[in-house]
């Protein structure tokens, strides 16, 4: 993908250098263009060495018929201004074409054109910048809005520089076909705690990445994404429709029930405890000689539950086994009325950030997706969905 990065004078300037370094590791063809006032604050030099690409500031360099702020709107994918200043915002909003950046502005009439404003809260929220800020929202640009917390001038307050990753994200999510566009997905994502008292508890090592990197495709492939999570050390996704966290398989239950039948899609990625406490103790149990006996009891089979369930929804399920693997997987399909079942071999899925994947239907295996990164594995198996269930796509 060619990107280009648009950098303005900025305090956040040295975190741009960050975000190229960033996009040059996935591999994407880069240029820079910078405003004269941001070229005296950091090093064209900079930029250019951690993108291994070009870097252009003066938009007077006419070489060879090849006229910088035209080719580079005409041959750019992707335009992020990162950081955008109030006064660079403000310009574009308005017309104004003083300088190579501004000028690529103007001329950059493709979707995927990304403001990240970074300035003091005060300026952030003046009545003048909102409504250029909204104006430009109004003609096409997607703004990664800035964070709350303390800023260069030693207030506090919304303006911050946001996490270099979301703007990355805000990237693939301009750029990814929408193939679930109007489709509604709920995805359950990390394992499940049943508590014994009130510091211990049953879990399993279920890390939530696999549902999380669903939930993050499904966003971008055009979905409404809600997401419900057990305890994991996860950000949330960015962008996501909505974050709900859960701690046991009842509130699990619960939360999935609640929205289940206004979806279009289940996706039950979580790893759900199947047996919890008969008894849980208030406060801590204490060390004693005795041995302890903990009685256990199946909790609700949330996937089953959503099988009996089902009218119009499309069902998805995962089976992490140890032995008779297609056997066990085809098994559960059936008995649970799924639309199709994710097999992963448990000794692995968990521990590894890499994962191979087998999709049944109920005639067999329809796709085999090769050992890879859990977010490529996730889109292999929207690829699936979307091509069985469909979308407005756009």
């Amino acid at each position: 993908m060619k990107i280009l990065v648009g950098v303005s004078s900025g305090i956040a300037i040295y975190k741009a250098v960050d975000l190229v370094s960033k996009l040059r590791k996935e591999n994407h063809d880069l240029c820079v263009v910078m405003t004269p006032d941001a070229a005296r604050m950091v090093s064209p030099a900079v930029f250019s060495s951690v993108g291994n690409c070009p870097v252009y500031i003066d938009h007077m360099e006419v070489k060879n018929g090849w006229i910088p702020h035209t080719e580079l709107s005409r041959e750019t994918d992707v335009f992020v201004v990162a950081p955008a200043t109030a006064n660079t915002i403000s310009k574009i909003a308005n017309g104004i074409a003083d300088n190579l950046l501004t000028l690529v502005a103007m001329g950059f009439n493709k979707k995927a054109k990304i403001l990240v404003p970074t300035m003091n809260h005060r300026m952030y929220m003046n009545p003048v910048f909102q409504e250029n800020l909204e104006k430009l929202k109004k003609i096409g640009w997607f703004v990664v809005e800035p964070e709350e917390g303390h800023l260069a001038c030693g207030e506090t307050g919304r303006g911050r520089y946001p996490e270099n990753e979301k703007i990355v994200e805000a990237i693939y999510l301009l750029t990814t076909q929408k193939k679930l566009f109007g489709k509604r997905v709920l995805i359950t994502a990390g394992p499940t705690r049943e508590r014994i008292d009130a510091v211990r508890f049953i879990t399993n090592a279920s890390s939530g990445k696999m549902g999380y990197a669903l939930a993050t495709v499904a966003k971008r492939m055009g979905a409404t994404v809600y997401l419900v999570s057990g305890p994991t050390h996860l950000k949330p996704p960015y962008f996501v429709d909505e974050f709900v966290s859960v701690e046991s398989s009842e509130e699990m239950f619960n939360e999935v029930m609640k929205r289940y039948d206004d979806v279009d899609i289940v996706i039950m990625n979580a790893a759900v405890g199947d047996y919890k406490p008969k008894e849980t103790f208030s406060g801590k149990l204490k060390k004693t000689e005795k041995e302890l006996t903990l009685h256990l009891e199946r909790t609700r089979d949330i996937l089953e539950e959503l099988g009996k369930r089902k009218k119009h929804q499309f069902l998805v399920g995962f089976a992490a086994e140890v032995e008779d693997f297609e056997k066990n997987a085809l098994e559960k399909l059936k008995r649970k009325n799924l639309d199709l079942i994710v097999l992963n071999d448990a000794r692995k899925a968990f521990a590894s950030e890499r994962v191979e994947v087998f999709i049944y239907n109920r005639e067999g295996l329809i796709k085999r997706i090769d050992e890879d990164d859990k977010t490529r594995v996730a889109g292999g198996i929207l690829d699936v969905v979307s091509d069985i269930v469909g979308g407005s796509s756009r």
